[in-house]
């Protein structure tokens, strides 16, 4: 049966506003789903690294632990290890450039240069849904206006309107409001559940920092665990 009316008969028999609002909310929608899924792939990557952590802490020796972290480059957890160990041997190799600042000081500094530069990393993409959260609506809205006005148009020039001949161009252009709708519920879902993904990434990262912040100044690895600290020791190794 042939539907002179649908998403094919708007597409047909809309101008060059009407079609390019439609292929807007098609770039708008593809590029929330992308985003979207890569940053949840890179979410559970990052997630597994964590759980790498406590074998870094029960290494022999520091090159051990790094290698247990993983060949990633991309690895957070990863480089602030190494961020640690190259801000201490940096300290301790020039230490007449840091008078002013001791090794405890430039080692946070250093962590938080690095925990900055990860978190950034995570939260890149995520504009891109807040946008298309907040301006598909609109968008899909002004497809209905654009549509209704021109629907009344032709309507009038045709004279004496029934309401058969109403509901059909009317509806389609409603449409355009749904589709608008359609593409910014994901986007905004999506980014509420990226940004509590990436609080736990950085919350696990600042523990981490803290732990080795500690290895770095003392030799061990010392957290609050009941009445008394638990101190896990490691050799530093190259």
């Amino acid at each position: 049966m042939n539907n002179e009316f649908g998403l094919l008969h708007l597409w047909s028999q809309g101008d060059i506003v009407m079609r390019g609002t439609t292929l807007l909310l098609l770039a708008m929608s593809l590029a929330s789903w992308w985003v979207i899924v890569v940053k949840a792939l890179d979410l559970r990557r990052y997630a597994a690294q964590a759980r790498n952590t406590e074998s870094f802490w029960h290494s022999a020796d520091f090159a051990d632990g790094i290698a247990k972290l993983g060949a990633d480059p991309a690895n957070p957890f990863r480089a602030l290890a190494s961020e640690g160990r190259e801000a201490t041997a940096h300290h301790h190799a020039q230490s007449q450039l840091h008078d002013s600042l001791n090794v405890s000081d430039w080692l946070i500094r250093s962590l938080r240069n690095s925990i900055d530069e990860s978190t950034a990393r995570l939260q890149a993409g995520l504009a891109v849904l807040a946008s298309v959260g907040s301006t598909a609506p609109f968008v899909g809205l002004f497809g209905t206006v654009w549509g209704i006005y021109h629907a009344l148009l032709s309507m009038s020039n045709a004279g004496q309107a029934t309401i058969d001949q109403v509901a059909g161009p009317i509806g389609e252009a409603l449409v355009m409001t749904a589709m608008g709708l359609a593409v910014a519920i994901p986007a905004v879902l999506g980014y509420n559940a990226l940004v509590r993904g990436n609080k736990t990434i950085v919350m696990k990262l600042n523990r981490f920092a803290h732990d080795l912040h500690g290895y770095f100044l003392t030799g061990a690895r010392v957290s609050n665990g009941g009445a008394s600290p638990n101190v896990v020791t490691m050799k530093k190794g190259a």
